[in-house]
């Protein structure tokens, strides 16, 4: 006679209940979801998240031991409705990662666009003869590769890398910046293009760093 073994369902039996093998893993879902996961899947431990330091950790604690948390505190109908149920937490918190970071991004990207320093350097940028005949016209700004902006008080600093385009073509804006009594000021303005290998210096002048401007530098 042959007989045919059959997993017994044991979730929701609490806390040492053993875990199917074919659950155990990563729980992505509970990583990056962490307290929200945790009370969608009766998992309280992951209000820890709102203690201090111990909250640091907790991601990462809830990520190697999710789904054995999960199964052992909450019914299930079956091993695929775990994993089923599982994935759409994954997915969940993948998209809301990615759209965190790029509303973070056009955030502070915004935030860069509207600083002086920056609508400075553009307007010599888009009447600048040489810039004009190597990218063509109207010139256009492009994507934000590096902002760092720090003001406080009368002074302040500005290092900001950004892509400008035209009809003719496409360049690399690299600017510093310093805020002084009478305002902000540029103090070097360099226009590269990767396609032609032309640099242009609109504006060279000595900077109290001593650090020379290269095509790519950050300046940091």
């Amino acid at each position: 006679m042959d007989f045919e073994f059959v997993c017994e369902n044991n979730s929701g039996q609490g806390k040492g209940t053993p875990v199917p093998e074919a659950i155990r893993g990563w729980n992505w879902g509970a990583f990056l979801l962490n307290w929200i996961w945790g009370v969608g899947n009766s998992t309280f431990i992951a209000l820890l998240m709102f203690v201090p330091l111990v909250g640091m950790v907790m991601p990462f604690v809830l990520g190697a031991k999710g789904n054995q948390w999960a199964w052992q505190n909450k019914t299930w109908k079956s091993v695929e409705h775990f994993k089923a149920t599982q994935k759409r937490w994954a997915i969940s918190g993948l998209i809301i990662v990615v759209v965190s970071l790029s509303a973070f991004f056009f955030l502070i990207t915004g935030i860069m666009k509207y600083s002086d320093a920056y609508r400075l350097s553009l307007d010599v940028l888009q009447h600048d003869p040489q810039v004009i005949e190597l990218v063509g016209e109207p010139v256009s700004p492009g994507l934000l590769i590096i902002g760092n902006v720090q003001a406080s008080g009368g002074t302040g600093r500005a290092v900001l890398s950004y892509t400008i385009a035209g009809p003719k073509g496409e360049a690399t804006a690299h600017v510093f910046a310093s805020k002084e009594i009478e305002g902000w000021q540029l103090k070097e303005l360099t226009v590269y293009s990767e396609e032609q290998q032309k640099r242009i210096d609109l504006i060279t002048q000595s900077r109290p760093d001593g650090k020379s401007l290269e095509p790519g530098s950050t300046w940091f």
